[in-house]
């Protein structure tokens, strides 16, 4: 089963699932949201707490074209059409990429939504994109760097990538131990992957669960491809799952990532 899956098709179908569980990711944003947006009051998150600084952005957003990479759901698209931008919406999943749909029907907002693969990005073409919003979902791809090569590709000369993504470190633990007992074990090897550190027989129970599979990529390929691909790291911080004492691992460290990347413009 390992040697036969295909990772893309089954997250596709996994993520469909997840819109319909409620997953915290596919809840679109409200209308007073929305409304605040509008009136130039706007923030967007990468990864779960906290919110990207808005140095980070373009001075004026109306008018930019504005792709949000394998981020659909109906959050950050609206707001950064809300805000003034020509918004693009790049997933995987049709089922989110019909919460963006909703939302701009609902609010009248223009999104166009696009499905695909994030590493391939072939609809677009060389240099489309003042801006790149790519929230913490490459954890679903089997290989990162052919997601920064053609999130250059389509950025323009100065532009920038906005991205969040998980800190491997975290997988090195058995979450199946965290959540029954509350305790930390380190069970697996980096870079780790659903697909193939679990056993056969986990693998199986994850995915008749209906779990989205996961990969860890390595600090080297997260942040090192970026630079490989053409763009320099101008701003990063670190969050937490949550801002409560809820989730074991955040009381000990920062698990997720986000970096600022401007494209070359030589």
């Amino acid at each position: 089963m390992k040697r036969s899956l295909d990772v893309v098709a089954y997250n596709r179908a996994a993520w469909d699932r997840e819109v319909t569980k409620g997953n915290p990711w596919t809840v679109p944003v409200s209308s007073e949201a929305v409304a605040e947006a509008r009136a130039g009051r706007w923030q967007i998150i990468l990864t779960p707490t906290k919110p990207v600084p808005q140095e980070w952005f373009p001075a004026e957003m109306r008018g930019c074209d504005v792709l949000c990479l394998a981020s659909g759901g109906g959050q950050q698209g609206p707001i950064l059409a809300a805000a003034g931008a020509r918004v693009t919406v790049f997933d995987n999943s049709p089922a989110q990429l019909a919460q963006d749909r909703r939302v701009a029907e609902r609010e009248e907002l223009e999104i166009r939504t696009v499905q695909g693969d994030m590493a391939d990005l072939s609809a677009f073409a060389d240099s489309s994109f003042d801006l790149i919003v790519h929230p913490v979902s490459n954890v679903f791809a089997p290989a990162v760097r052919p997601v920064w090569r053609e999130a250059a590709r389509v950025l323009r000369p100065g532009a920038a990538l906005l991205a969040g993504f998980n800190n491997p470190a975290i997988y090195l633990f058995d979450f199946d131990l965290i959540a029954s007992r509350g305790a930390l074990r380190v069970k697996y090897r980096l870079p780790y992957s659903d697909a193939t550190s679990l056993s056969a027989r986990a693998l199986r129970k994850r995915m008749k669960e209906g779990w989205p599979l996961e990969h860890s990529h390595s600090l080297a390929d997260q942040i090192g491809g970026q630079c490989d691909a053409g763009l320099v790291i101008a701003g990063l911080y670190e969050d937490v799952y949550a801002a409560e004492d809820d989730d074991l691992l955040s009381q000990y460290m920062p698990i997720f990532i986000a970096t600022r990347a401007v494209k070359n413009s030589k």
